[in-house]
């Protein structure tokens, strides 16, 4: 039986993840892995002839490591009984290879569903660079572990 439970949480909780740089290795390493090659990722001679003057983090890659950053906190300890997806997704701002990014994230929303061993809750990620710009927010969504 898990550890932690839905019960565990509270409303209002917030944790802030350990930070990550961002760096040539990880743009190369996801577009080799997801197969997205596209040249606004890949190809600095094409990106410096965008709005962007320059490479950028793929979106998903920066979403991927926003949920290693999480998970690195504890904070879930073995309480995830299911991911139930994403609301909300925005992406304001570029990630640029150099860039630090970190997790602030928040329990936004707690509930009860018919089964009494489950629990959803919502919580409000907010992925922010060195400089504390949001480069990405979403509200995550994941079904936990109940106390029977």
């Amino acid at each position: 039986m898990p550890s932690k439970y839905w019960e565990d949480f509270c409303i209002g909780e917030e944790v802030i993840t350990p930070s990550i740089t961002i760096t040539e290795t990880h743009l190369v390493n996801w577009a080799g892995l997801t197969m997205d090659f596209y040249p606004l990722h890949t190809d600095e001679e094409y990106a410096k002839k965008t709005i962007f003057k320059g490479r950028i983090a793929h979106g998903p890659l920066t979403f991927a490591l926003a949920i290693g950053l999480i998970y690195r906190t504890g904070i879930y300890g073995d309480s995830i009984l299911a991911w139930l997806g994403v609301e909300n997704l925005k992406i304001p701002l570029p990630v640029r290879i150099g860039d630090t990014i970190r997790v602030h994230t928040k329990v936004i929303e707690m509930r009860e569903t018919k089964d009494p061993s489950r629990g959803i809750i919502k919580f409000h990620w907010e992925v922010k660079n060195q400089i504390d710009e949001n480069v990405m927010t979403l509200d995550y969504l994941l079904m936990q572990y109940r106390k029977t």
